[in-house]
């Protein structure tokens, strides 16, 4: 008796998306801490500010994603952020007034709004939810948001083993 062993996984048509594709590489962050320009590491002093900006290297930031943040207890004014953006603009991917997690956030919706829908027009999609790197509900949320208008029905878990989510009728 030979029986024929049939893969029912590959025969079923799923398409798997794993969102790790989409997580930020650290490499390509930064942060723009404005407590290294304090003064006496409490107050923002504006010419001081001023010429300490015109001596930054922002090359350093080339291509980069950029958070610019403040993480001493101090008041900054809001045009201090501003300030720093106008240097940053010219040479980083992106600026966001925020710290390193909301820049991740940020940049991993960015990359996850890459995602083209239609290319899963009609189609069975499994959202991967297990992995090597932590990613938290925002990401998954925003997957489904965007192929929602467009699939016809969407999974999370492994091709193996899903929980259905979304089912056109």
């Amino acid at each position: 008796m030979s029986e024929t062993l049939i893969n029912r996984v590959a025969e079923s048509g799923l398409i798997t998306i794993d969102l790790e594709a989409y997580y930020p590489d650290q490499e390509e962050m930064a942060v723009f801490d404005l407590k290294d320009y304090l003064f006496m590491g409490l107050v923002l002093k504006e010419k001081a500010f001023r010429e300490q900006l015109r001596q930054v290297d922002w090359t350093v930031y080339r291509d980069k994603y950029v958070a610019v943040t403040c993480s001493a207890d101090a008041i900054i004014p809001l045009w201090a952020y501003m300030l720093v953006t106008a240097y940053l603009q010219p040479v980083a991917r992106f600026v966001l007034a925020g710290d390193a997690a909301q820049l991740f956030r940020q940049v991993f919706l960015e990359k996850i709004g890459r995602i083209r829908p239609e290319e899963y027009a009609d189609q069975r999609v499994v959202v991967k939810g297990c992995g090597d790197k932590p990613i938290d509900a925002y990401a998954y949320a925003e997957i489904t948001r965007l192929l929602l208008p467009k699939v016809r029905s969407i999974l999370y878990g492994e091709p193996c083993s899903t929980v259905p989510v979304f089912r056109r009728k």
